[in-house]
């Protein structure tokens, strides 16, 4: 199976700590966040894993030399030159993505015990061209389902912002926050050829909320609890060095 690492961010809100090295090198519990998303990822059966980078990019690929890539079939997008974001990422890695099965993506920086395999399995079931991980947490910026977790718009609550422009947000629908991760069909690869209308640079979440009303996006709500940390914060490292301790 296939995944995708999204591991070129800048990694500006832990530094210092980044000044030196990219985020996802940046360590927890002894072992980078990377080599902790590889292992994750290998354990659910992903072999076939693309990894992006963009700062200090040959680092990331001197690391996965000298682990011998963790005995996976490890590929690099290289995005050195320009960082392009994560559609701009996803379309520049079609060359290892693209095919007849679906692939995951999942940022480096999010620290998760979620089953990877249900959701997988439930994206496969739904027909869905993607299907985004979600849950209800504090935040600014929300994906907006109805009952059957089908995306129908978003909404930023600071600023009462919301999209697509036939957006209209009405009782009872479900306000989601984005979990880092998504289960994605290679259906997608043209949809997103035709709507960068040429740019590389480009994010996936606009496509998603203006795309939703012509393809099916679902949100996934994992029932039962787990453990969900965006590391890629700085008040975020020492609990999840905790979380880490408790599960060693």
């Amino acid at each position: 199976m296939k995944a995708m690492i999204f591991a070129a961010g800048l990694g500006t809100r832990l530094r210092p700590l980044t000044n030196d090295r990219p985020k996802a090198l940046v360590e927890i519990g002894g072992k980078t966040m990377l080599e902790r998303v590889i292992t994750k990822l290998a354990s659910a059966g992903f072999d076939d894993i693309t990894v992006n980078i963009h700062h200090f990019g040959e680092r990331i690929i001197d690391f996965l030399e000298r682990n011998r890539n963790f005995g996976l079939d490890i590929h690099i997008s290289d995005e050195r030159d320009m960082l392009l974001e994560t559609g701009g990422g996803i379309l520049k890695a079609r060359p290892f993505l693209d095919g007849d099965e679906p692939f995951l993506v999942h940022n480096a920086d999010i620290l998760t015990d979620i089953d990877l395999n249900a959701m997988y399995e439930n994206h496969v079931m739904s027909g869905a061209m993607a299907t985004v991980l979600v849950k209800a947490r504090k935040t600014s910026r929300y994906f907006v389902f109805d009952d059957d977790y089908r995306l129908q718009g978003w909404i930023n609550r600071s600023t009462g912002e919301t999209r697509p422009d036939c957006f209209e947000h009405r009782d009872g629908m479900h306000e989601l926050a984005f979990g880092g991760i998504h289960v994605i069909s290679p259906s997608i690869f043209d949809e997103l050829e035709k709507y960068s209308k040429g740019k590389a640079k480009f994010s996936t979440t606009p496509f998603y909320v203006d795309e939703c009303r012509n393809h099916l996006i679902k949100g996934y709500v994992q029932e039962a609890p787990y453990t969900w940390l965006d590391i890629g914060k700085p008040e975020a490292l020492k609990e999840a060095e905790q979380v880490v301790a408790l599960n060693n």
